[in-house]
């Protein structure tokens, strides 16, 4: 029998209302040691919360019993005051009466092992938690309603029944049906291989728009850079200094730029240096050049010269001048002491940015959002393409059950407990 748990499923500090999930075998026993007796399923009753003779606090209770909840198992909620002191006296209840503190995700892997959702909607419902921007919200919003599972499990049903078309072959061979079986399998294969290729050709759009669109800020020293990581971020994230190499090391903000979630990095001014630490400096700034998604090259427009000491091989998005409130020049001009051409040159940004995404709306087109399920399709590819030319039936149905085994690894229909570990460990408490 499962241990019962419980958690706080709302946000931790002082609050007007904390939310406390129980789920497992004994919450009703639980409930009905706190408050009495149970409220009627699905429905809110205000009672009073007691243990050893002392009221806790005055709270909410909402009762639903199994298999008709989040976690397929009797789960109670009690919707507190949100004192610490009052949270801290129920769980202290709570574990008296045998309960245990919940693990991260443990709510949201009991509703996975219980049936009541697949992998890729409960990895959603972390993003929804994390969501930090409008894109973001609608893109784990959408897998949270299924785009995944629904396109992902569409596949899983295509290999099954190409995979039984294969057996056929396999077990008709003397009857006349097993070459015309073959060959149709065959042709599921590649066509399916080729719509699994197109939805792993999309740039990782989906992956950036959950993690961030990394945007790197490089130029030589004193051009700007750390100015302008704080005009875009509003605050001071960086040290501003008219010493060349003050930022040595990669300094990160977090942005909303239209709603897409920005990572913008300043990095060290580009330079040779015999200082060791300057020097790692400039070696880290050229790698997060070189991997972001995004380059925007500030260039001091009084020290023109200094362009020329920039790799051949970057290749910014944008070039941006900085200081021209002190000398004029031509391109995308900005002043970060005075403020102007800031505005012009955000929209620009944001314009870049938005064109990472040209045609790919997350509210309806469901993306990979993860490395795990990039890695399976790719996988599942790699069978389909060897299926396609397999030479003998047997070798063609064990590239298909190849292909179905990893296809069903994203949405747990197959070896779900290799993945489970992996999945829930970075949830937060209470889901």
């Amino acid at each position: 029998m499962a241990d019962t748990i419980f958690a706080l499923a709302s946000g931790a500090g002082r609050a007007g209302v904390a939310v406390v999930r129980l789920s497992g075998p004994q919450a009703g026993m639980a409930l009905t040691a706190l408050a009495g007796t149970l409220p009627p399923a699905r429905t809110a009753m205000l009672r009073n919360v007691a243990h050893a003779g002392a009221v806790l606090d005055q709270a909410l209770l909402l009762w639903f019993p199994a298999p008709a909840s989040f976690t397929g198992e009797d789960v109670a909620e009690l919707h507190l005051h949100g004192g610490r002191a009052v949270r801290a006296a129920v769980f202290d209840s709570l574990m008296a009466l045998g309960l245990r503190p919940a693990e991260p995700g443990e709510f949201s892997r009991r509703a996975v092992e219980n049936g009541k959702l697949d992998l890729t909607r409960a990895e959603a419902i972390a993003d929804l938690v994390d969501a930090e921007t409008e894109a973001q919200r609608r893109q784990a919003l959408r897998q949270y309603d299924g785009a995944l599972a629904d396109l992902y499990e569409s596949w899983r049903a295509q290999l099954i029944m190409t995979l039984g078309r294969a057996e056929a072959a396999i077990d008709f061979s003397d009857d006349g049906v097993g070459d015309a079986e073959f060959d149709a399998s065959r042709q599921a294969a590649v066509h399916l291989s080729e719509e699994i290729r197109a939805h792993l050709d999309d740039a990782g759009r989906g992956e950036a728009l959950r993690e961030g669109v990394r945007l790197a800020i490089i130029g030589p020293p004193n051009a700007g850079k750390s100015s302008l990581l704080n005009a875009l971020a509003r605050r001071d994230v960086a040290i501003v200094s008219d010493i060349a190499g003050t930022t040595r090391d990669v300094i990160e903000a977090r942005l909303d730029l239209g709603g897409v979630l920005v990572i913008a990095a300043d990095t060290a001014g580009l330079r040779a240096s015999r200082d060791a630490i300057e020097a790692e400096g400039v070696r880290r700034a050229l790698a997060r050049a070189k991997d972001a998604h995004l380059t925007l090259l500030l260039l001091d427009a009084n020290a023109a010269g200094e362009a020329a000491a920039i790799p051949g091989d970057l290749k910014p998005d944008l070039v941006v001048w900085n200081k021209t409130d002190l000398k004029a020049h031509d391109g995308i001009s900005i002043s970060l002491k005075t403020g102007a051409g800031v505005p012009a040159m955000l929209k620009l940004l944001q314009q870049k940015v938005q064109q990472k995404f040209a045609g790919f709306d997350p509210s309806w087109a469901p993306a990979l959002t993860r490395p795990r399920h990039r890695a399976a399709l790719v996988e599942a590819l790699a069978a389909l393409d060897h299926a396609g030319s397999a030479a003998e039936p047997e070798l063609l149905a064990e590239d298909l059950r190849l292909a179905m085994r990893a296809v069903g690894r994203i949405t747990g229909r197959v070896d779900v407990e290799e993945v489970l570990e992996f999945i829930f460990r970075d949830f937060c408490i209470g889901k």
